[in-house]
């Protein structure tokens, strides 16, 4: 027992290091990005109101004067500090303050969203397996399909249609908008609702062919034949000898969806005008204002990276032999 508590704390630190170089890679990845970027964005910034000795006082304000490696230390140094920067429009305001609003609602319409997709997907890829060529895993799979081709703007714009054409008939559910973060009256769960279902939608398609794949290729090995030969009951070989072995690829899977949350719900938050950090991203990229594009493009780098951590210690929990790898 000892030495697989040491195997798997060794595992994780070996993780753990091969992530934190990613996340210096990410970061400095991301800002000579933005120092290389042609161009004078404080210049830009003033426009007609351009003064060349406020000019300066900004520069200088920003770390602009200084050379390229030591912007870049003083980056890392905001960064361990939880300081994101501060912002080129408008001027000197923190870059933190000006996500703080938009993060709750991506994450809030990116988990529920998440949840869907597993929720559904999962279950009808498990009943699609075992129901293999019956008219239920066609129709289940014809779904999937449709919803896997057609990209999440498309559907978005799709349902935003559908809703138009609602609101007609006199129901009066809202088109746009997103209500409180975290609430759910009534009224904020007719805003939520619709963008959460649209979310999950593309992903549940993924996830409902991935198991139905997976599983098919568990229930076909020996092992689970063998188990159906001694007379054991068909849900104890799903439940007990199939599902294990069988969610061991969704895992990865299940870390990478963790990881991509808030990129996931950009064209959805477009789309039906929530205020999350899409549109404060988009925005950010039209006005070139680097460091609120850098943080969102950090924050989206912690997430993925987390994402793979939670997929590794599942994995281990899930198929001890990978600690010890």
């Amino acid at each position: 027992m000892h030495s697989e508590d040491h195997g798997m704390t060794r595992f994780l630190v070996k993780r753990l290091i091969g992530l934190f170089f990613i996340l210096i890679g990410v970061t400095f990845i991301t800002f000579i990005l933005g120092y290389l970027a042609p161009g004078d964005p404080i210049k830009e910034s003033m426009g007609d109101h351009f003064n060349p000795t406020l000019w300066l006082q900004l520069r200088h304000a920003y770390g602009f004067d200084l050379p390229w490696y030591q912007q870049y230390l003083n980056f890392l140094i905001r960064l361990a500090h939880f300081d994101l920067g501060t912002s080129f429009h408008p001027q000197q305001r923190a870059v933190w303050d000006i996500l703080k609003d938009g993060v709750p609602i991506s994450v809030e319409l990116s988990l529920w969203g998440a949840l869907v997709t597993l929720l559904m997907g999962i279950p009808v890829g498990i009943i699609s397996a075992i129901k293999a060529n019956t008219w239920i895993d066609t129709t289940n799979m014809s779904i999937a399909l449709i919803l896997y081709a057609l990209p999440s703007f498309i559907l978005s714009v799709f349902v935003q249609l559908l809703l138009l054409w609602i609101d007609k008939t006199g129901l009066g559910w809202p088109i746009s908008g997103w209500g409180d973060p975290w609430q759910y009256t009534w009224s904020d769960i007719q805003y939520k609702l619709v963008p959460i279902l649209t979310y999950g939608a593309a992903g549940y398609a993924y996830y409902a062919r991935l198991t139905r794949t997976t599983m098919l290729e568990v229930l076909r090995q020996d092992y689970v034949r063998t188990a159906r030969a001694k007379g054991l009951r068909e849900k104890a070989v799903i439940y007990r000898h199939t599902l294990r072995n069988a969610i061991i690829p969704l895992i990865t899977a299940v870390g990478l969806l963790l990881g991509l949350l808030v990129t996931g719900s950009f064209f959805i938050e477009n789309i039906f005008n929530i205020p999350g950090i899409a549109n404060i991203t988009v925005s950010a990229v039209s006005q070139r204002n680097y460091p609120v594009i850098q943080a969102t493009t950090i924050l989206v780098a912690i997430g993925v990276v987390f994402g793979n951590l939670i997929s590794d210690i599942l994995y281990g929990i899930v198929d001890p032999r990978i600690k010890t790898e």
